[in-house]
């Protein structure tokens, strides 16, 4: 469809309703790995919001887990798998998903990702380890994992003559039969409403299978290491659609996030601490001022589950009075920080840090939502035709808490999957699918409510649903984001829609649904930690939530 004209030309020529055998709303690892396995024998459009690299794929840092060596083994992956899931993970998924680690793995070395090698290993290739793990086995490459991945991905996908990029174009709301007023056995999607931001035109996607790949929530909390794409999309369509959600208390906060007051989000990988990066005190703890203090919380010490290695700064933080702790790995030689954390190295430096001589300023910031829409091991949610991989699904891997390095490989193994499925099934005559009505509505008198119930929300989400909660604090935040819900379909109901509109509605229903998950859960487990109920329950059970009703096409 595209193979004759340059992207630049493509929105030109795209007409408001567009049909595709599959649509894939998300550009990161996930949705790439859909899209090449399906290009051969499908017609593909893949949807993003921004660039196709704007996504926290290409923000990962530490690497892909895997069984790649002789002195580990599958059960081991299994096992720290699932004693970071705190009881939460489900065994069947994550021997799945570890048993398929290997054979990613040898699908991206094909693909030309540039890992780290060492040709002293096995595989010929570097393996590093990572909190929580107990063997190495995190293929990497130099600290920039995700970008090489992402790179590799995307020039295969834009060379493929199969796959139409739509970048700059954002999800609004699924189309299902339930929606169309169309009696099927089981409710159907048949497509989704997409946006041009710059154009603002709205166009009408048919397709036979729509894929979920959106990422995952983090910008929900004020402070957050996931790029400004991370706002619940894929989750919140979902939900409106019909789909269960589930864990959506558990939200991972990476433990080391730089502490800087220019630098955004940047994310001090796992592996620091895995090639031996010491938690500290900084000068502002006055006499306690370099001492280490993660053996006091933990027997593994900086290799402790990031919940553990979060909870324990926070802790410090608030005893001290201080802003940030120190992360330091002076003791290794610069030349070793250079060859295995060149672009942290890089970026420090920039901002006068210079790791071989310094320790870094860290603080906890918003990471990985380990929750999300329900599939089965194929992809497949609620709804039939509609699928969701990465971090947007849940599929029990993660449990109570994402051991490192295992949602990359999540994305590729769960990736392959849902194309194989979809592959398998036959083609069907969509119906024809009404285009978006704007006739009812005016351009907003001003965009000030859009930026105030933004900050409002993200505050009071990192105030009350945050590392540390109680039932008090959540019952607070369910009260405000209860008010900025009805505010914000109010506004979406009356005045044309714009990017940050339509990212604040998903944004509002993904906090209401952590804050349900989290008030539901009446025990402390993983990253869910409540000082109403400290203790952990002898079962554990997953949060289920399920929508009342099915919601209507909006106007």
């Amino acid at each position: 469809m595209r193979a004759q004209i340059p992207y630049s030309a493509q929105i030109q020529i795209l007409t408001p309703t567009m049909i595709f055998d599959v649509a894939i709303v998300g550009s990161g690892l996930a949705g790439l790995s859909v899209a090449l396995h399906l290009a051969q024998t499908r017609k593909v459009v893949v949807i993003s919001k921004r660039a196709l690299h704007d996504g926290a794929s290409n923000w990962a840092q530490g690497g892909i887990a895997a069984v790649l060596d002789s002195h580990d083994s599958q059960d081991q992956h299994v096992a720290d798998t699932l004693v970071a899931g705190a009881g939460l993970c489900d065994e069947t998924a994550t021997r799945f998903i570890v048993s398929k680690g290997r054979e990613a793995i040898e699908w991206l070395i094909a693909q030309g990702v540039p890992f780290t090698r060492d040709e002293n290993a096995e595989l010929g290739f570097h393996l590093t380890r990572e909190g929580g793990h107990s063997q190495r086995r995190i293929i990497h490459a130099a600290d920039a994992t995700g970008h090489a991945v992402q790179v590799t991905l995307e020039q295969k996908v834009r060379e493929h003559p199969n796959i139409t990029l739509l970048e700059h174009h954002i999800a609004i709301d699924l189309i299902t039969s339930d929606k169309l007023g169309l009696r099927q056995a089981q409710t159907r999607c048949h497509g989704l409403y997409i946006q041009n931001v710059e154009t603002h035109q709205v166009s009408t996607v048919s397709a036979h299978h729509t894929v979920l790949a959106t990422g995952g929530a983090g910008k929900v909390y004020l402070y957050t290491t996931n790029p400004d794409t991370a706002t619940g999309d894929g989750i919140a369509m979902a939900w409106r659609a019909g789909c269960r959600v589930a864990n959506m208390e558990f939200i991972q906060f990476h433990p080391t996030c730089l502490y800087h007051p220019y630098a955004k989000s940047f994310l001090i990988t796992e592996a620091v601490r895995g090639e031996g990066g010491l938690l500290k005190l900084p000068a502002a703890a006055g006499s306690a001022a370099g001492q280490r203090f993660m053996p006091s919380h933990d027997e593994r010490a900086e290799l402790a589950p990031r919940d553990i290695v979060a909870r324990a700064i926070d802790f410090e933080m608030k005893k001290r009075g201080v802003d940030y702790v120190d992360l330091d790995i002076r003791h290794k030689s610069p030349e070793f920080l250079k060859e295995h954390f060149p672009t942290i190295h890089a970026r420090c430096l920039e901002l006068g840090i210079d790791i071989t001589k310094q320790a870094i300023p860290i603080v906890p910031a918003t990471h990985y939502t380990c929750g999300g829409v329900i599939t089965d091991l194929r992809g497949r949610t609620d709804i039939h035709g509609l699928y969701a991989v990465g971090e947007t699904a849940y599929t029990g891997l993660h449990g109570a808490n994402r051991l490192a390095s295992n949602s990359l490989l999540e994305c590729v193994v769960l990736g392959r999957a849902a194309a194989m499925d979809i592959e398998s099934q036959p083609t069907t005559v969509s119906p024809a699918l009404p285009a978006w009505d704007e006739s009812r509505v005016t351009d907003a008198d001003e965009e000030v409510v859009i930026t105030q119930n933004w900050d409002e929300l993200r505050r009071a989400m990192w105030n009350f649903v945050g590392i540390v909660r109680t039932t008090k604090r959540l019952e607070r935040a369910q009260h405000r984001i209860a008010l900025l819900k009805e505010e914000i379909n109010e506004y979406y109901a009356n005045f044309r829609i714009t990017r940050d509109l339509l990212e604040l509605r998903n944004l509002v229903e993904v906090a209401s649904l952590i804050v349900s998950s989290a008030m539901a859960r009446r025990e402390s487990r993983g990253l869910h930690y409540s000082l109403d109920f400290p203790d952990t329950l002898p079962k554990a059970v997953p949060t289920v939530l399920a929508p009342e009703r099915k919601a209507p096409i909006r106007r």
